[in-house]
């Protein structure tokens, strides 16, 4: 039996999910909360697609499309051309909603897969409270 070498990170909210999905997939937006995506300059491709500055570099993000169902699952592109699928959802919780995102190990170190894990945390608690500050 294979094991994954996946971790779910959640948070919950008592912001509602349509909050919480609305800023999540305003895409000029990312840089005010997700610091391990986005860490300066961005262009709007499309709906969809941003070019951003990152700490891993320019990378190309591809978004899900709009969805009534919390889906905010991405594609990043790095710049050495590894495509990495990051699954992302925002779903009801009686206290509001939980934001629930996969970090993959892949080839990375446990140090530097748990630091992955802890940027994320901060990302989404980042989110989280920008999403409760305009409620």
């Amino acid at each position: 039996m294979e094991t994954s070498d996946s971790r779910h990170i959640s948070v919950l909210s008592s912001a509602d999910v349509q909050t919480i999905y609305d800023l999540a997939r305003d895409l000029p937006q990312l840089p005010t909360w997700a610091s391990g995506l986005a860490a300066g300059n961005l262009r709007l491709i499309d709906e969809n697609r941003v070019e951003l500055d990152s700490p891993m570099g320019q990378v190309l993000t591809t978004f899900t499309p709009r969805n009534d169902l919390g889906i905010l699952d991405h594609i990043v592109v790095l710049p050495d051309g590894q495509e990495v699928l990051n699954p992302f959802r925002v779903v009801p919780h009686f206290l509001g909603s939980e934001l629930i995102f996969t970090v993959r190990q892949g080839g990375d170190s446990e140090e530097n897969f748990a630091a992955d894990c802890q940027a994320v945390q901060a990302d989404l608690e980042r989110l989280v409270a920008l999403a409760e500050g305009q409620g």
